[in-house]
């Protein structure tokens, strides 16, 4: 193995910033394209107009959720395909930071477009223009993220590191979560003289261009070949592919993260129905309460971060699984039983700290090590398809979790239907936990462990 120049703790935080960028965009589409384009009742009350078609449109499913939905299973095609690009890269920057680099501006740019439909009022062209930029969105998006997401076990060439720089991304995600939370407090202010679209319009366009420098903040901080093995693998993106799946412990990984990511895409997307509808509070108070939900969350880090050195990733992954699915199932019944909307909020926030600080961590570091691992029994270094092939599987259940949502989300009346999205969050949250009890840990450590990554030496 090429020897390679162990990564600081400066240059990991620098990389950690990107993540920032990418989370702010990315937070904005999932947490805020449903409420903008399916308002609720309360919403187009305020003012809200309409762009797209409304209602079930196609066997009980929405324009919206089509598209959502098409936009991930193009997302989770294009990855495969970007990885093999990435990991076959001969630029002079690198296999990663290339990407990352041509890919930041107009991954700004397809985010602001997403909410900027040409015609007011319902029209098939918006429609086709929604469609149009989403799509957009998430091929930049790939080309940003599959890349960066390689860089993982490149910089964290021991298991000290690995688990280092996925708490430092992790802080940086939920914060960058966090400020894309901040969209209808911002709107607010800018209301009163620009109205409630284009104040919607200008708010995702100010943090667009904020996370646009976030992401160039790694690309042009950072020589990845200082750190990193830059030299190119040579095998063709499917059969790369179909290399990475006939690992047996990753497609225990990722069976376990599909039904996650369902579960976590469904509770995100419904976040501000349950809190503006469910439990009777302004939309404003979306950014209030996860702001709690994260700072709770980031204060369990070190935990975490020290009980995953000594007690392994596997054992906390399983705990986290399961509280979060009790999280969502106390969602089902927020707004009832006398106690407050704003007591309902703190409770759930408070619930969901504690798992988001785990799976916020662990799980990139868990594919880091089972990436590695087969670069040791395999010979070839595809860190870049490793991380395509677990986004190509959750975002085909992310797609799944759009359609879903927004058609399970009109069943019923006075708010039944999101209770009922939080419900099956909470089941296939479970199903997640029960599935990667079967992950073989101690397997992939002993690899890591013989090759002298487990132990903390800066083996390359």
């Amino acid at each position: 193995m090429i020897e390679k120049k162990p990564a600081s703790t400066k240059i990991l935080w620098l990389f950690a910033i990107g993540q920032l960028g990418w989370a702010m965009l990315s937070g904005i589409i999932s947490n805020w394209l449903v409420y903008y384009y399916q308002p609720s009742e309360e919403l187009l009350s305020q003012g809200h107009q309409l762009f797209i078609t409304q209602g079930a449109v196609f066997l009980g499913l929405t324009v919206i959720g089509l598209i959502t939905a098409s936009g991930r299973i193009f997302d989770a095609f294009t990855d495969p395909w970007i990885a093999s690009k990435s990991d076959r890269s001969t630029h002079r920057l690198g296999r990663r930071i290339s990407f990352m680099r041509y890919a930041a501006i107009p991954l700004g740019i397809f985010t602001v477009l997403v909410f900027c439909a040409p015609i007011n009022g319902v029209s098939m062209a918006n429609n086709l223009w929604l469609l149009f930029t989403v799509l957009g969105f998430y091929l930049c998006l790939t080309c940003y993220c599959t890349p960066y997401n390689a860089l993982i076990p490149e910089l964290g060439s021991t298991q000290k590191l690995r688990i280092n720089v996925s708490t430092f991304i992790s802080f940086t995600y939920f914060f960058g979560t966090a400020f894309a939370y901040l969209v209808p407090n911002i709107a607010g202010i800018l209301e009163p003289s620009l109205g409630f679209t284009a104040s919607f319009r200008v708010t995702i366009g100010i943090l667009a261009c904020v996370a646009i420098v976030c992401m160039l903040v790694p690309t042009f901080t950072i020589d990845e070949h200082t750190y990193a093995v830059t030299t190119p693998s040579t095998t063709p993106t499917f059969k790369s592919l179909a290399k990475t799946f006939a690992n047996k412990e990753f497609r225990t990984f990722v069976c376990s993260d599909v039904l996650y990511w369902i579960a976590l895409t469904m509770f995100q997307t419904g976040l501000p129905f349950y809190i503006t509808v469910l439990m009777g509070l302004d939309d404003g108070m979306t950014f209030i309460l996860f702001a709690i939900m994260t700072g709770l969350s980031v204060c369990f880090y070190a935990p975490v971060n020290i009980l995953a050195k000594r007690m392994g990733k596997k054992k906390l992954v399983v705990f986290a699984f399961l509280f979060f699915s009790c999280s969502f199932a106390v969602t089902t019944v927020v707004g009832k039983l006398g106690i407050p909307g704003i007591a309902w909020g703190i409770i759930v926030a408070v619930m969901a700290s504690i798992p988001m600080a785990i799976l916020g961590i662990l799980p990139q570091a868990i594919v880091a090590d089972i990436a590695s691992a087969d670069a040791i029994t395999t010979g070839e270094k595809r860190e870049g398809m490793f991380y395509a092939a677990r986004t190509f599987a959750f975002k085909l259940g992310q797609s799944v979790s759009m359609l879903a949502f927004t058609s399970i989300a009109l069943i019923g009346s006075h708010g039944f239907g999101y209770r009922l999205t939080a419900l099956v969050a909470a089941v296939f949250c479970l199903a997640g936990g029960l599935v990667i009890m079967r992950y073989n840990e101690k397997k992939v450590y002993g690899i890591l462990e013989d090759n002298g990554i487990g132990s903390g030496e800066e083996t390359r």
